[in-house]
């Protein structure tokens, strides 16, 4: 299983190790921690991400050791003496990492994971951590933003070959599948994840035969339970679609039929709609409309614009590579310290760029839901206060005082994080992967469309509690430098 590949104590950066040495060489090693991880933007000024990849921080952190080899590997550096050596070689997680659900719509600057544990092990697992989140999220987001260009079009991944190596192309499909997309051409996504597989056949089968019809034909005949044609080897509409009908009628004749036929290129909304009339005047109206073609979010939507006849949407390149938007910025921030004997003291992260000031402490993260079921913001908590206090509650920005929402004592109050390890134990049972998805659905029925626009969404508000905003300014105002 790919999971595999993420267990090596070594898929992390140098620092993170002399840090760790650091720790324990300060005599820090049993100094509890708390660390937020969450992103600062959402891809593509979108309005909303998907939270992916939890399952593999989980069995990361797990069965996080470092083998005989890493040791061997890591003495040979000549950076690490004896006592971290002897650490490294002892070393596994016994903290607790809370989360939010795979599926679960996330908004900038609120706690999706909150690591609690030793500084060496929350230091130590940063690296992999945001290598995993950060990427899953980025796909899950881009496939929900594409199923919704869709608007309930069928979806398909159609980007392995595009992905950035083997790992890139297997997480990518199954970020994609806990973001919306119905199926994948990622034959071991199939087998690993059990996501259903769908694919057509390449112009090269075209190619290999005297003629397209013949090539069609012979396509019908080996998988006719089966049979899409891509119809643009040659030409469209002067022979890829005649003949994808005259095989649709054949396949008629002997009790079975053309599930559909697959446009690659050209004017994907002209051909597809003309594509449409010649299959419905020649009794072939189950037939679908496959497209593919570097396909996106703002090219589906300008289609459907356009009045584009098309079933299902082939998406690859732009899906797997989140080609608009490549990178999620998620980080992994120090929030609150065991120190001189006191419990979790808050720490805060000054910065003259305000998005880059954290959230102080250990919080919870509270979904407020009004009587439609709809979202309506969420408010950071300290975990020592009760957000479940029934009363009209007063939430606040960030950084300013003067801006603030308030809801109702009536709106319901959901608490974000569930625990997945407490003391290095799984305590979470996760859901199969078609839950997952389900629950990516779930969320986002919850969410108003004005959140869902590809361009201009509204601000989900992320808001602080009256105590944890005056906790920040005082923060803010008291901490030095040096």
């Amino acid at each position: 299983m790919v999971e595999d590949a993420f267990r090596s104590a070594l898929l992390t950066d140098l620092y993170q190790l002399t840090m760790v040495g650091g720790y324990v060489l300060a005599g820090k090693a049993g100094q509890r921690a708390n660390f937020d991880y969450f992103f600062r933007q959402v891809p593509d000024n979108g309005g909303f991400c998907v939270l992916a990849g939890l399952e593999q921080v989980a069995a990361y952190v797990r069965n996080l050791r470092f083998t005989e080899d890493d040791l061997a590997y890591l003495e040979s550096l000549g950076l690490f003496p004896e006592p971290v050596l002897s650490y490294f070689k002892e070393f596994s997680f016994h903290g607790d990492l809370y989360a939010m659900p795979e599926g679960t719509v996330a908004f900038p600057q609120e706690p999706l994971i909150r690591v609690t544990a030793s500084l060496p092990e929350a230091q130590l697992i940063e690296t992999a951590l945001l290598n995993i989140v950060n990427f899953q999220t980025l796909i899950a987001t881009k496939a929900a933003r594409v199923c919704i260009a869709a608007e309930g079009g069928v979806v398909i991944d159609f980007g392995l070959r595009r992905a950035h190596g083997p790992n890139g192309g297997l997480m990518a499909s199954r970020a994609a599948y806990v973001g919306g997309v119905e199926g994948t051409s990622n034959v071991l996504a199939g087998k690993a994840y059990g996501i259903p597989l769908r694919g057509t056949h390449a112009h090269s089968w075209v190619e290999s035969f005297p003629s397209e019809l013949d090539a069609f034909r012979t396509y019908a005949d080996l998988y006719p339970d089966n049979v899409v044609l891509l119809v643009d080897t040659y030409d469209s509409l002067r022979s890829g679609l005649p003949h994808a009908v005259q095989v649709g009628k054949e396949l008629k004749e002997r009790g079975k039929s053309l599930r559909g036929v697959r446009l690659d290129s050209g004017d994907l909304a002209y051909l597809s709609q003309r594509a449409r009339e010649e299959l419905d005047r020649n009794g072939l109206q189950d037939a679908g409309i496959v497209a593919s073609s570097d396909l996106d979010e703002w090219l589906i939507e300008s289609l459907k614009k356009q009045g584009a006849m098309i079933d299902i949407w082939g998406v690859g390149t732009r899906l797997v590579t989140s080609y608009s938007s490549p990178a999620l910025g998620g980080v992994y921030k120090l929030t609150a310290l065991d120190e001189n004997g006191r419990k979790m003291v808050p720490k805060l992260k000054r910065s003259d760029n305000p998005m880059k000031i954290t959230n102080p402490g250990k919080k919870v993260p509270i979904r407020i839901v009004d009587e439609h079921d709809q979202i309506r913001g969420d408010v950071l908590f300290l975990v020592d206060e009760d957000p479940f206090e029934e009363a009209p509650l007063v939430a606040f920005h960030p950084l300013y005082s003067h801006v603030r929402k308030e809801y109702p004592a009536h709106f319901k109050r959901e608490e974000l994080l569930v625990p997945v390890l407490v003391g290095g134990e799984p305590v979470y049972e996760f859901p199969p992967l078609e839950e997952v998805r389900k629950n990516t659905f779930r969320n986002l029925s919850r969410l108003d469309r004005a959140y869902k626009r590809f361009h201009n969404p509204h601000t989900y508000h992320v808001s602080l509690s009256k105590r944890l905003f005056e906790m920040k300014q005082r923060l803010l105002v008291n901490s030095g430098i040096g």
